[in-house]
Formats: structure tokens, C-alpha cells, sequence
């Protein structure tokens, strides 16, 4: 808990974006009529509304079989978003967020897929978890499904996640979970780790850190010295650190400990005195002082030519 932002930014749902944008076009309609130039906005059709609100209730009580066919071309709509709010997605079963999830990330383009990931998924699954303490299992398929798009997926689910520094360790270790399961293609990990690198920490960080650098990928270098940095700003730290970073640090050395120059290795060793954990850290400096350098590496190449 003491790792967490102490004054978390408001959560926003899709219901506040929207209600924020219509309030927004009826000002400017409204100046615009004052100024006796102009048209308003047409509303929604009555016949739109009613459908929708019809759509609404069948997702309020959905369990399994065919969708509405006017929810499903939702995505195919310029303002889907307004359309979307209509149908009340707080409201929808799990079993109706699941089947959403799967025509949304299959149909809208990922800018769009991100927002509604954002305000639409991210909020449920963790109402759903903060309420029952696990994730319903259609939730759990839908984070599984919005998957399709990465990139949306990183940037609409995790990142915020962990930018709002109020992320549970149950919360992490359900949507962490997911991780593991799926494949991720390298660059869209690259990024998120790149990203979780940079932010302030929190124990959170780590799992998701931690669950990433255990997929094993062929990294950039760039990334790899993102996170050498990002464990040795840990330098000037006077907190106790928990044991879910020396689990991480325990990660990286042992993944990528022969793609660590021989200097990152030293400042390494060095942070050990700084931050030690009984178990853990006489682990991470085997890897480290066992393994190779990449520079060393280099030279050796360079000598062969």
C-alpha cells in the first residue's frame, strides 16, 4: 500500500466522456444560436433511441446465444461511442461484455478499440475483482480476447492501469496472468516495457515487469538498458524495498544477464549493497558474476575478424 499514489486521478467511465462531449456541442450550440448563425446538432432519431433502449435491456439480462443485430453493427457508426453509452454498459451482464469485447476488437480500428478497452472493459473487470475479490470468467475471456489488438490492449488496459498508482497486487496478478497465457508479438512488449520502466513505482510495476521479462524475448538493447536504469535509480531509495522487486531484479538477470554491458553488470553488483534480500539477491549476483558481457562479447568478435 505505501507504494501507491497517495491522490489517484478520478477514474472516468465511457458515461463521463460522452456526457462531457454532449454538454460540450450543446454549449457550442448554444453560443452559435446566441450569435444568430449556426444550426443545432440534430438529436438522436426517438426510433434510434427506442431500439437501443431495447438493445439495452437484452444486454442487462444476456447469458449466451445471438446479439441484437443492431448492437452488432455499432462499430460500423460514426458516433458509436453516444450509441454505446444508450445501451448502458455498466449494466450488461459478463457473459454481454465478452461477446462486446469480441465484435469490438475485431471491428473497430485500434484508436478506437483502445478507448473503449479504457472506459468500458478496464472499469468492469476491476469493479469485478474489487466486489468479489476474482474475475468472473467471461470478464477474464474478454481481457483474453481484447488481446487480438496488442497495441490497444497496452495502451486502453495496462498502462493506464498502472499510471492511475492505484493497481492492487490481486488486480495485477489476474490481468498479469493473461500475459503468460497469450502471445504477444516482441514489439508491442517492447513498448510496454519501455513505458512501465519509466514510471514511478509501485509493486504492481513489478509483477507486470517481472511476467514480461519472463517471456523471454530477443529485447532491443535500448529496452534492456531501460531496465537496468530503471532498477539502478533504485540507488538513492531509502525505502525498504518489497520482495516483488528483487523477484524482477532476480528476472532480468537471469533472462538477459549475457545482453548487460560489463559496466551495467558492475552498477548491478553495486545496487546489491544498496538493496539486499536474504534469499534473492545472493541469487541475481550468481547470474551476474556467471555470465558474460555483451561488450566482452564483442571484443572477442572483433578479435576474430
Amino acid at each position: 500500500m505505501r507504494f501507491m499514489n497517495k491522490n489517484p486521478p478520478l477514474r472516468r467511465t465511457l458515461a463521463d466522456v460522452i456526457l462531457d462531449k454532449i454538454t460540450e456541442k450543446q454549449t457550442e450550440v448554444d453560443a452559435a444560436l446566441s450569435e444568430g448563425s449556426g444550426r443545432p446538432m440534430p438529436r438522436l432519431d426517438p426510433r434510434v433511441l427506442e431500439v437501443y433502449k431495447g438493445v439495452r435491456e437484452v444486454l442487462s439480462k444476456y447469458r449466451s446465444g445471438k446479439l441484437p443485430k443492431a448492437f452488432k453493427i455499432i462499430p460500423a457508426l460514426s458516433n458509436w461511442e453516444q450509441i454505446l453509452y444508450i445501451t448502458e454498459p455498466e449494466a450488461w451482464t459478463a457473459a454481454a461484455m465478452y461477446q462486446a469485447t469480441r465484435i469490438f476488437s475485431s471491428n473497430l480500428k485500434e484508436r478506437m478499440a483502445q478507448r473503449f478497452y479504457n472506459l468500458v472493459l478496464l472499469p468492469r473487470v476491476r469493479d469485478d475483482i474489487a466486489e468479489y475479490k476474482r474475475l468472473n470468467f467471461h470478464l477474464y475471456m474478454a481481457l483474453k480476447k481484447a488481446l487480438f489488438k496488442p497495441a490497444a490492449w497496452f495502451k486502453g488496459i495496462l498502462i493506464p492501469l498502472c499510471e492511475s498508482g492505484t493497481c492492487t497486487l490481486r488486480e495485477a496478478i489476474i490481468i498479469g496472468s493473461i500475459l503468460t497465457k497469450c502471445s504477444i508479438p516482441v514489439l508491442h512488449s517492447s513498448a510496454a516495457m519501455l513505458k512501465l520502466a519509466e514510471m514511478p513505482y509501485n509493486g504492481a510495476n513489478s509483477i507486470f515487469l517481472r511476467l514480461l521479462i519472463d517471456k523471454k524475448y530477443a529485447l532491443p538493447f535500448r529496452v534492456v538498458d531501460a531496465l537496468v536504469f530503471h532498477f539502478l535509480a533504485f540507488r538513492t531509495d531509502q525505502r525498504v524495498l518489497p520482495v516483488l522487486w528483487h523477484q524482477s531484479f532476480l528476472a532480468l538477470a537471469q533472462r538477459y544477464k549475457e545482453d548487460l554491458s560489463s559496466e551495467q553488470k558492475e552498477a548491478l553488483l553495486e545496487l546489491l549493497k544498496f538493496h539486499s534480500h536474504p534469499q534473492i539477491s545472493p541469487e541475481i549476483r550468481r547470474e551476474l558474476m556467471n555470465s558474460k558481457a555483451r561488450d566482452v562479447e564483442d571484443q572477442q568478435l572483433a578479435a576474430m575478424e
